[in-house]
């Protein structure tokens, strides 16, 4: 159904890109990312071990491949607007019920379902970008819509602490039934604002602007071409983004966990250094797409987990002082640039009708790296005593990322 919104004076694909990051905000930000500034209040009322906090984590993550693997039938019926409005609701209620959880098991359950939620609006929403903008800046568009990770990071570093001191030891209920509320006005937002392609509002498809009818239809034939399931770059780009969803979230869960319990911090100073992660990766995902437009993905996606590399390693290492600011602070630089780039690649491959299709599918791989890292992790740190052999082991796979990212061969268009 064509909207019937008037044609807007500037190019809608911005609203897009602005609506993107609030639901990322959402989607990823609160339903997931918070995660790390609540599982030290939550895990001491609830008296929770490593190892149960490293299983809620990777509950949410099992409930997100469940999305990722249903939600391609589910768009191609119903269009990726509805559908990321239906997965936000969802997460915002799975959240507003966490509020009331009172053993590991509830919390387990529901945050399985927010991870439903999170999984569908995040595929969806990232697979927008292949379709309002074209190859040229794709990478600083997606990379936009991932920085609202950031802005989530940002505002609970300082309200989830504020939140614990001023209600106590449950403070944690309070935060999570907040942040629901604000998913949930996300996603009418996203509702009244979002369009699933150009021609909803009477524009060209971004492949057709400025380069001519014969070079669109050109590509227009190379990705009708491209075979999801046979082609090589599809297992190769799985690959490489399993890793990243491996390592990153095992840095996402527990870093907070990790100051508190083993470098003395206070929850509020930990706190502190989450929202410095948080400002930083502000600038992650826009800086590193715009640095795959120009240089090409393969050459950003190779810097990006050698920063990585790096952050791992320093937390690993035990280091104090200037190293483990170093570390928070190469984490923060690059945090959200490899969803960004992976979906301006996915694009670059694929074209915008077969995007979402393959940019679900290898984050089903995606996925079974995030459901795999905070499990292991936290069962290694229950079997040490210590998160810092979780950490050397993030560091190894980012350095196996370095160099399957250099091996990435360019699109044939």
């Amino acid at each position: 159904m064509k909207s019937k919104l008037s044609r807007p004076p500037f190019y809608y694909g911005w609203v897009i890109v602005a609506t993107g990051s609030l639901c990322i905000v959402a989607c990823l930000g609160f339903a997931r990312f918070a995660l790390g500034m609540l599982l030290p209040s939550m895990a001491a009322t609830l008296k929770l071990s490593y190892a149960q906090m490293g299983f809620i984590s990777t509950g949410n993550f099992i409930g997100y491949l469940v999305a990722v693997f249903f939600s391609g039938a589910i768009v191609a019926r119903i269009g990726q607007r509805k559908f990321i409005f239906l997965s936000l609701l969802l997460a915002a209620l799975t959240m507003a019920l966490l509020s009331r959880s009172a053993a590991f098991a509830g919390l387990l359950a529901l945050y399985v379902l927010t991870g439903m939620g999170s999984g569908g609006a995040n595929v969806s929403m990232m697979s927008l970008a292949t379709a309002w903008f074209a190859k040229r800046n794709r990478g600083v568009a997606a990379g936009f819509m991932a920085g609202g990770s950031g802005i989530a990071i940002v505002f609970a570093g300082f309200f989830i602490p504020y939140v614990n001191r001023e209600r106590g030891a449950e403070g944690w209920r309070l935060s999570w039934l907040a942040l629901a509320g604000i998913v949930a006005l996300i996603a009418f937002l996203c509702l009244i604002l979002l369009r699933n392609r150009p021609s909803d509002l009477g524009l060209e498809a971004p492949g057709e602007m400025g380069h001519g009818a014969a070079a669109a239809a050109a590509h227009a034939v190379t990705h009708r071409s491209f075979d999801l399931y046979r082609s090589k770059v599809t297992y190769h780009l799985g690959a490489i983004y399993f890793l990243f969803g491996y390592t990153y979230v095992i840095y996402a869960t527990f870093i907070v966990t990790t100051l508190v319990k083993e470098r003395g911090m206070s929850e509020a100073l930990a706190g502190n250094f989450w929202s410095v992660v948080g400002f930083l990766s502000l600038f992650s995902g826009p800086v590193f797409g715009s640095v795959s437009d120009k240089l090409g993905r393969k050459a950003g996606m190779v810097i990006v987990f050698s920063i990585q590399f790096l952050a791992y390693l320093l937390v690993a290492s035990g280091l104090p002082g200037i190293f483990l600011y170093l570390s928070i602070f190469c984490y923060g630089l690059v945090a959200w640039s490899i969803p960004a780039i992976m979906a301006a690649t996915v694009g670059d491959y694929a074209g915008p009708d077969n995007a979402p299709r393959a940019l679900g599918f290898i984050t089903l791989i995606f996925g079974l790296g995030q459901i795999s890292g905070p499990a292991i992790a936290g069962m290694l740190a229950q079997h040490s005593g210590s998160f810092s052999s979780s950490f050397y082991m993030a560091a190894a796979l980012a350095g196996a990322a370095i160099l399957l990212s250099a091996m990435l061969e360019a699109p044939r268009h």
